[in-house]
């Protein structure tokens, strides 16, 4: 940092009338030329000093507080290294702020402002302290930095196909039994998946959990639950997404293990090597709410979507041989293929589509902080408890489905991705992190645009239909929180545009088929959260039956022919709707 504190520059300020006018006017200038320059402020603050990833300047900062800046945030740095300011310029970029502000131009502020910055860099020189570093404050400083990370980012995934496969089994059918409802040419309806683990310190004294699991439906106009079901406690499971097939004829929900036990109106089946909770599909008729079938896929399902003219399947836990994502027939009820987590090198976690259904990407996890699937999370308790420091790093593994091979990995800003959102013009992806940050980063060189914080413990997102702004759910993921917010950001520069009140522990936020509302999930409450997407205020609470945590959301449509498919589901858009290309449902 230059320091240049000329009898000139003091003296200039001291003449009087229109000389003085005029030295202002050049100064402001000056700070003009500064603050817009290639480099300058409004790359961070925006053209008018309002912000955008850096908060705004209109309050009229000092030459003192840009100086603290430069000297101790490292987003500055390079500031320092390109414009390297004199003390003449920070004033001159002082003034021009408090121009743009509104604020006074007092002829007496350069004087007192250079005075004050002279001041500053004398007690700083003077105080000549010097701290010892111990062994280990040169291992953290030690770690590499992010961009370090992306150039020597070593491959983790095996080369070639990666193909695996598992055989499925259908472990029990059912009876249907009646419609529950008599969908309507033209309509569209939500599902929901609603589970036994909402939190009763949250609702009401003397709340008493369902018994067992759920599927609800609701007509996606009026808002209003029309039927549910709840399953028998045999096939109770815990509940994770809420999956509908592609024609829209069928809703998936997670199931019972299959212990060996006869299943209500089924027959049951005994397999080795089985997880300790919950783990088959239960296959569901749309209309009847009730089961199909109970299938055995080698785990517990996590997250689900649709997949051309498939389903995209992420998996919780895994049985033994079991795969860690897969694409699933819905026709044939067979697994037509997927990858184990030792071929990607890491666990997967969640798996996400472009709206081409081009690449598949994963997010991934690193071993080793937990046994097995969940090594992600106990990293992320630990870090948030503060027993880490730091974490290995994640990544994202992007697929290509059709010769299953992982085409490329890029490395993550932050820990422990868990949400992922590809734009409309499969540039861009949105990455979301338990540790409380969002990355926008490119979809083919994996260059990360912008990184910035959330509310705690975020989980879901989506892009509003014009794609401008960014919906984060903060649930409170791996905090030991019961997260209450929604945070909006500037799906272009990252800049924070609004929290919002929302219910506890909101993991899912997602952009309805109309283009005009925001859905979200509440785990703790079991209620449904809708906001209007351009004034952003609530505009419905729809309660599930009994209260059961909602997870997820899937919309069918009915054209005007009475033929149903799925519109939308946590996934994406699906079958020509997508309002974001400009093909919103009319409702």
């Amino acid at each position: 940092m230059k320091t240049r504190l000329s009898a000139l520059s003091v003296g200039v300020f001291l003449t009087a009338g229109g000389a003085q006018a005029q030295e202002l006017g050049s100064m402001v200038e000056r700070g003009r030329e500064l603050f817009h320059s290639e480099i300058g402020c409004r790359v961070c603050h925006a053209d008018t000093g309002e912000g955008l990833v850096g908060p705004s300047l209109l309050f009229g900062p000092t030459p003192v507080d840009i100086f603290d800046q430069l000297e101790s945030n490292p987003v500055m740095g390079v500031i320092v290294s390109e414009m390297d300011p004199s003390d003449d310029d920070l004033v001159a970029i002082s003034m021009y702020i408090r121009e743009l502000a509104g604020l006074p131009l007092d002829s007496d502020l350069p004087q007192q402002w250079l005075a004050n910055l002279e001041t500053v860099k004398s007690n700083q020189a003077s105080s000549g302290a010097e701290f010892v570093k111990t062994e280990r404050d040169l291992q953290i400083e030690s770690i590499e930095t992010f961009e370090s990370l992306q150039a020597t980012w070593t491959r983790r995934a095996g080369e070639g196909s990666l193909l695996s496969h598992y055989e499925t089994q259908v472990l029990g059918t059912y009876d249907p039994g009646a419609p529950k409802f008599t969908p309507e040419p033209g309509k569209t309806y939500f599902y929901e998946n609603v589970g036994v683990n909402s939190k009763p310190a949250v609702l009401f004294d003397g709340y008493e959990l369902p018994k067992s699991s759920s599927v609800v439906v609701g007509d996606a106009e009026t808002h209003e639950v029309i039927a549910s079901y709840m399953f028998p406690e045999s096939m109770r499971g815990a509940v994770h997404t809420t999956l509908t097939s592609p024609d829209g004829r069928h809703v998936y929900i997670v199931g019972p293990r299959p212990d060996g036990e006869e299943l209500e109106g089924g027959v049951g089946a005994t397999g080795g090597g089985r997880l300790g909770t919950s783990a088959t599909l239960i296959k569901v008729d749309a209309l009847t709410l009730q089961p199909v079938a109970q299938i055995d896929i080698g785990g517990r399902l996590h997250h689900g979507q649709v997949f051309r003219d498939r389903l995209l399947l992420d998996m919780f836990g895994r049985d033994q041989g079991g795969l860690a994502l897969m694409v699933y027939n819905t026709e044939t009820d067979k697994i037509e293929g997927g990858i184990l987590d030792t071929d990607l090198g890491g666990y997967a976690y969640t798996v996400w589509a472009d709206p081409d259904y081009e690449y598949i990407y994963a997010t991934m996890e690193p071993a080793g902080y937990a046994t097995g699937r969940a090594t992600g999370m106990f990293g992320a308790i630990s870090m948030y408890q503060g027993k880490l420091l730091a974490m290995r790093p994640y990544w994202i593994a992007k697929i290509d489905p059709d010769t299953w091979e992982v085409v490329d990995e890029f490395p993550v800003p932050g820990y422990r991705p868990n949400w992922a959102v590809v734009d409309s013009a499969n540039e861009y992806m949105y990455v979301v992190n338990t540790m409380s940050n969002v990355a926008k980063m490119n979809t083919v060189t994996g260059e990360v645009v912008w990184s910035n914080g959330t509310g705690i413990g975020p989980y879901g997102g989506t892009l509003n239909a014009d794609e401008t702004e960014l919906w984060i759910a903060d649930k409170g993921e791996a905090a030991g929180h019961y997260g209450r917010t929604l945070t909006v950001l500037n799906a272009n520069s990252g800049q924070h545009l609004e929290t919002l009140f929302g219910g506890y522990m909101v993991d899912h936020v997602l952009l309805a088929p109309n283009g005009r509302e925001m859905w979200a999930t509440s785990n703790a409450e079991g209620r449904l959260y809708v906001y209007d997407a351009e004034s952003r205020e609530q505009i419905k609470v729809i309660d599930m039956p009994g209260n059961g945590d909602a997870h997820g959301l899937s919309w069918v449509h009915y054209d005007e022919n009475g033929v149903p498919s799925t519109v939308r589901d946590q996934g994406n858009f699906h079958n020509g709707v997508n309002p974001m290309r400009g093909t919103a449902l009319d409702y």
